[in-house]
């Protein structure tokens, strides 16, 4: 889907689900694109664990969270070469709302054997899995006593 900026120039709609999201390590990719919003992708997708980066797959049963931009076809290029042409490629996908925008997906026969993300949301695999207590006083006295 393809939109008109505000200085009158083609932006297409694209779908970010990875590190480049806002607030992530890899957002910095895409200055000069407008962040639209947070949506979601129809049940329809796979979120795969590739290790250090994740990659959507289309055939699976899970609703992809991530963000939608606004992004000129220069930059949309940009990304397309960062995002490993061999890997992963641009194709249309589905959102919840019922709109069609690009999205960088894996075919499905680089998914097999690879470990889904089930939450689908991969701000949510980033965040810690139990918050770090701190050791209180009793704690402390107690530790103290073994010596």
């Amino acid at each position: 889907m393809t939109t008109a900026a505000p200085g009158g120039q083609r932006e297409i709609l694209v779908f970010i689900y990875d590190a480049k999201m806002s607030g992530l390590p890899d957002s910095g990719h895409l200055s000069g694109a407008r962040l639209l919003g947070d949506v979601a992708t129809e049940p329809r997708f796979d979120l795969i664990d590739l290790g250090t980066h994740v990659a959507l797959a289309p055939g699976g049963s899970v609703s992809v969270r991530g963000e939608l931009y606004a992004v000129e076809p220069a930059l949309l290029a940009k990304i397309d070469v960062e995002n490993a042409p061999r890997l992963l490629l641009r194709s249309r996908v589905r959102l919840d709302d019922g709109r069609e925008v690009e999205a960088h997906t894996l075919a499905s026969d680089q998914v097999r054997g690879r470990r889904r993300i089930r939450s689908g949301d991969y701000r949510a695999q980033l965040a810690p899995s139990a918050p770090v207590r701190q050791a209180g006083a009793w704690s402390q006295w107690a530790k103290g006593r073994r010596r």
